[in-house]
């Protein structure tokens, strides 16, 4: 007796397995743009607000946009999960992520994080990354809240564990953010700038020059009375307003006039102190600030991964300082 199987069968003794099942062929037109045809989903323009962490019990807030990307598992962008941490005073939260990129921007308070055996202490204005592997314990000496971003929702993608640390836990301080930032904004030549902001970078990544292999992290100042030109790029930005008084904005849109240089038909973010809000891929976006204080902006996104793989791809008009 033989067995006969069809082609695209494996015949084990008398089971045949059909391995064809999930095979499918698409004429190239239809299939070459999902995002242009708007098959696979869009990134929202969404906002997080501080209500969300600033009272209460410790806890983790996630900002999770799985549903509006059509992930089985949570994510912010299609690469990067966003929090906002509370942790009251004399309180503790541990994290253990498979990423393998952690950031925390102290927004307030005090306190440090044991990770590996090792302390390091964190203040307001501070800025904190942990490498994959790393098992902490945050602890809080004054009432404290932290943005926090990890790379686990690219590892949930290629269905991936991080078992290499490519870096060592690093600490950027406020004290020297805040210097540098003042170095560049106090510039003779700050004016003709489209952005007045610092790009913080770990040594070990000297081709990319960002933060870590995979994420970028930027702070910036819209100074009183400026409108920043528009300008995009290809990889989300996941936003946080360090501080903003009434009247500072962001303007998102597709298109942009070819004379005018402004954002046709935009769409309006308005900044808050401790607001977090998604600027998504390719749109072009402008900062502007009608208020009578100067803001602070700090984008954190998936640009380190995309600088190595030469597609972040960032466009700016030309600058036109009102």
């Amino acid at each position: 007796m033989t067995n006969s199987t069809q082609p695209g069968q494996l015949s084990v003794g008398t089971v045949s397995e059909n391995w064809t099942g999930d095979a499918r062929f698409y004429e190239y037109t239809t299939a070459a743009d999902p995002i242009g045809s708007g098959i696979i989903s869009p990134i929202p323009a969404k906002e997080f607000g501080p209500e969300l962490y600033n009272s209460g019990e410790t806890r983790m807030v996630t900002l999770d946009l799985s549903k509006e990307l059509r992930t089985e598992y949570q994510a912010t962008s299609p690469s990067l999960l966003a929090h906002f941490i509370r942790i009251n005073a004399g309180d503790s939260i541990n994290t253990q992520p498979n990423a393998t990129s952690e950031l925390y921007y102290i927004i307030s308070g005090a306190g440090s994080t044991e990770v590996n055996g090792q302390t390091i202490n964190w203040k307001e204005g501070d800025f904190l990354t942990l490498p994959s592997g790393s098992v902490s314990r945050h602890t809080a000496t004054k009432d404290t809240t932290i943005y926090y971003i990890l790379d686990t929702p690219l590892l949930d993608y290629l269905g991936a564990k991080a078992t290499e640390a490519r870096f060592e836990p690093t600490l950027f301080t406020a004290e020297q953010a805040k210097a540098k930032l003042d170095e560049v904004a106090n510039a003779p030549d700050a004016h003709l700038k489209n952005r007045i902001s610092i790009l913080l970078n770990n040594q070990r990544f000297d081709q990319t020059l960002t933060i870590t292999h995979v994420l970028w992290a930027m702070f910036g100042i819209v100074p009183v009375g400026s409108n920043q030109a528009p300008h995009s790029h290809k990889s989300v930005a996941l936003d946080f307003v360090a501080y903003a008084a009434p009247g500072t904005y962001t303007l998102v849109g597709d298109k942009v006039d070819p004379v005018t240089s402004q954002i046709i038909d935009p769409i309006r973010i308005d900044w808050v102190t401790g607001k977090a809000f998604v600027t998504p891929p390719g749109l072009w976006h402008s900062h502007h600030n009608e208020s009578g204080e100067p803001a602070f902006i700090i984008p954190i996104q998936d640009a380190g991964l995309q600088t190595y793989l030469r597609t972040l791809d960032i466009q700016f008009t030309h600058y036109d300082q009102e």
